[in-house]
Order: C-alpha cells, then sequence, then structure tokens
C-alpha cells in the first residue's frame, strides 16, 4: 500500500472510532431518549448500561493498534461520561456506622438445597432476612434453620420475611397485573421494631421479564411496578425500605414509577443476577426516610440468583 494508500485507510479508522466513540458516549448520556415502544429496547439498553463501558478500552487498543491519535482522544469521550456516571458507584467508600442489615435473596423455587441457603444467609447475620420464590414444601425448611436467631415471621404467597425484631402491621400487597390470577401473590408489608426505631418493610416479587427475538417482554413487570409505587407513595411511614427481586436494574425506566420514589445505595454494582456469572443487580434494596448505604453481593447459593446484603441508616 503506497503513502497515499495508508493515510485513506487511517482516515477511515480515524471516522469509524470517533463515530464509535460518540455512539458510545451518546448511548450513555442520553439512554433516557432511546424508545421503549418497541420490544422494550429503552429497558434493555439501561439494564446493562454500566457494560457500556467496555467498549472504551476496545476503542483505545483499537487506536493504538491502528496509530489513530484521532480515535484515541475521542475515547476518552465515552470514558468520561461513564465516570461521571458510574464513577461514584464504583470508587465511593459507604460509610461504616449503619443499624440494621437485611439479606435479600429469591430463593429459587427450584432450589434443591433449601436449608443450605438457609444457614448462607443466617452466616450474615443480617437482622432481617427477605425471600422470595418459597414454596410451601421449602418454608418449614427456612424455619428450623432461621426460626431461633429470628423467631418473628411474615409470609404472604411466595414472599417472606425473617426477623430478629418484632412485627406489627403485617398485611399483604397486591401488586397484580391485570389478568394474574388471584393465586398470584407477591408482595407483604410489615412494621419492623428495629432499636433504633420502627421502619415499614416491602418485601415484593416483581413479574418475570423475558429477552426474546422482539426484545424485552416487561409490560406486567411494569404495571406491577406502577401499583407498588402507588402503594409507597400513600405510605405513611416516615421510614421505608422496599426489598425485593424487581426484575429490573435501577436504571431500568420501566420501574420508575416505583424507583423514583426511592433512594438507592450510591455506592457498589453488587451484581446478583445470573448467579453463575452475574452481570446485573435485579434484587435491591431501597430507602424512603432510611439510608441505604450500601448493597453488596454475597457467594451463590443454590438458587439461579445470588443473595445481596443491604445496611442501612436510620435517619
Amino acid at each position: 500500500m503506497d503513502d497515499r494508500g495508508e493515510r485513506r485507510a487511517g482516515r477511515r479508522w480515524d471516522a469509524w472510532l470517533v463515530a464509535g466513540a460518540v455512539g458510545v458516549a451518546g448511548l450513555l448520556a442520553l439512554h433516557s431518549a432511546v424508545p421503549n415502544g418497541v420490544g422494550r429496547l429503552g429497558s434493555l439498553l439501561e439494564t446493562f448500561l454500566p457494560w457500556l463501558g467496555v467498549a472504551v478500552p476496545l476503542l483505545g487498543c483499537l487506536a493504538v493498534l491502528t496509530r489513530s491519535r484521532a480515535g484515541l482522544l475521542a475515547s476518552l469521550v465515552p470514558m468520561a461520561v461513564w465516570l461521571w456516571m458510574f464513577g461514584g458507584v464504583w470508587f465511593s467508600s459507604p460509610p461504616e456506622s449503619y443499624d440494621l442489615t437485611v439479606v435479600q435473596h429469591n430463593v429459587a423455587d427450584d432450589n434443591a438445597d433449601p436449608s443450605g441457603t438457609a444457614r448462607a444467609l443466617l452466616a450474615t447475620r443480617a437482622g432481617l432476612v427477605a425471600v422470595q420464590e418459597l414454596t410451601p414444601a421449602a418454608r418449614p425448611r427456612y424455619q428450623d434453620v432461621l426460626g431461633a436467631s429470628h423467631p418473628h415471621r411474615a409470609v404472604h404467597g411466595t414472599v417472606g420475611l425473617w426477623s430478629a425484631h418484632p412485627l406489627s402491621d403485617v398485611r399483604p400487597v397486591d401488586i397484580r397485573p391485570e389478568g394474574f390470577p388471584a393465586s398470584w401473590q407477591r408482595g407483604l408489608r410489615a412494621t419492623v421494631s428495629a432499636p433504633d426505631g420502627e421502619i415499614a418493610v416491602y418485601v415484593v416479587h416483581l413479574p418475570s421479564v423475558r429477552l426474546g427475538p422482539t426484545g424485552l417482554t416487561s409490560a406486567a413487570r411494569d404495571e406491577s411496578a406502577a401499583l407498588l409505587g402507588a402503594r409507597i407513595a400513600d405510605d405513611p411511614a416516615g421510614r421505608l425500605l422496599v426489598v425485593g427481586d424487581l426484575n429490573g436494574t435501577v436504571q431500568d425506566r420501566g420501574l420508575g414509577p416505583l424507583t423514583s420514589r426511592l433512594h438507592a445505595p450510591p455506592s457498589g454494582f453488587a451484581f446478583s443476577w445470573p448467579a453463575s456469572l452475574p452481570v446485573a443487580r435485579i434484587d435491591q434494596v431501597l430507602g424512603r426516610g432510611a439510608e441505604v448505604t450500601e448493597v453488596s453481593a454475597l457467594d451463590a447459593t443454590g438458587s439461579d440468583h445470588r443473595p445481596v446484603l443491604g445496611r442501612v441508616l436510620l435517619r
């Protein structure tokens, strides 16, 4: 290739790399502009939004290999946007003090070792243990392991809460989307009398989301999130936690009617799903009037989710 051909190739690489960098930066910064009408593409992007950062070193490496200065400089743009959006999550340290701990786990209805899973949850020494996909057959196993240290229990349908602190005002929360049967029971609310004051705790499991050729199928989950958001808005409790498998990340706009009323922890990605190679945190501990200072993912159990541990500061 002569010099003119090399220059043309170099300009093409410059253009491709600059366009790629601008595209990644645009998707990061303007993700809310991606339409959600067809296949829930916006929600799909927001579910895996932090992973767009992987494109930055790839663009940089290509720029070095092709000796593209323009491409190398352009790759700094999505890097800056990613750090602006997620740098605080990645680098900030949570405060050391906290008043309450809660472990959240979708234990899986096909879990072959519920007793082992219960022991793993007990080992966290969390004051609250919230679970989903609790089956009638497995419930005694969890009670056998957790009952002594967490004598206060609330169970409704397939969600449960074991507490080391007294519970009161326990009631079901109906978050069924239209057309779902009455047997679909995935929400409860209880007031926990913690040593530093009372706090309302919701344990929930929103409908599943499926990824197929036409994109995400999340309409039922979004409807359930809106129902739960309305319940949270009407709840007079000064301190409140929502703990559960939301089948979505806090960036996912489909959960907006709920997450806009709550605060997410400022640090830690704590990916919880799938357990074998976690790529997203769809298990959440969110607060209102109580600061969730940290959420961390724990080791895998017999479930397809990993447990997450939240530390809560009661204000």
